[in-house]
């Protein structure tokens, strides 16, 4: 049963006044989730099967590393992954998890992607990840945690679910304006209070977003021209405080 199906059932035998009060965040967490799903349908559309040969690239420059050989027998995870195969390219690992709020969504609507990717998806929530304490070696989020609704929540899971010493490499997007699916505008110094202070830096760098094929063009050449009035990026390659 979908969680659009279990909440339709449960506010049937709500009273109006506890209506009223649960459907704000209701229709925000919905509103997300429709407006997430209603991209995804479209690329898949135009796409016919969704491409993802640009994710070893782009993380592995990120992390400064030649190949994925420092994967090689890690349990490796995708925060915010999407339904691409973020981690299809990471064939070192021993697992790839892809953490999503709309993992199952995702494996209703595009089955033989899914089934194709050689990943396992687990379904998050805005709360909580479901999985063990200190299972993950390395958690890989590419420009997702301005779509959580619940910052604190979703950064204090990471930080759970990475073993002590664990390794986060991410691209964050910053001081972009919130829509419906990317509820959080995030700045550096929120980052940084709220997760990535967490980590011990091996490299951070900031730099402007730039549009089309050269949307990362700052990060590969290194020659930033990044404003905190602008839309830009970090990325961060740090290991989780034992």
């Amino acid at each position: 049963m979908s969680q659009f199906t279990r909440y339709e059932r449960f506010k049937s035998v709500l009273p109006n006044s506890i209506k009223k009060v649960v459907a704000p965040a209701r229709n925000l967490v919905l509103g997300k989730a429709r407006s997430e799903l209603n991209y995804w349908h479209t690329r898949h559309e135009i796409e016919g099967r969704f491409k993802n040969d640009w994710y070893e690239r782009i993380l592995l420059a990120i992390a400064g590393e030649r190949d994925g050989s420092f994967l090689k027998d890690k349990a490796i995870a995708d925060f915010g992954c999407g339904p691409r195969g973020s981690l299809t390219w990471a064939k070192q690992a021993r697992f790839r998890f892809g953490i999503d709020l709309l993992a199952q969504k995702y494996s209703e609507a595009f089955p033989e992607d899914i089934k194709a990717q050689q990943m396992i998806y687990v379904p998050s929530t805005e709360k909580i990840i479901p999985m063990p304490d200190n299972c993950i070696d390395v958690m890989f989020t590419l420009n997702a945690l301005d779509h959580v609704a619940d910052l604190d929540a979703m950064c204090s899971e990471i930080c759970r679910v990475l073993k002590p010493g664990g390794r986060i490499i991410g691209s964050f997007n910053l001081n972009e304006t919130a829509t419906a699916s990317e509820p959080q505008t995030l700045r550096e110094e929120v980052l940084t209070e709220k997760l990535l202070r967490q980590f011990k830096v091996k490299s951070k760098r900031l730099g402007r977003k730039g549009t089309g094929d050269d949307n990362y063009a700052e990060m590969f050449s290194g020659q930033s021209t990044y404003d905190k009035t602008r839309p830009g990026y970090l990325w961060f390659d740090g290991y989780l405080n034992a």
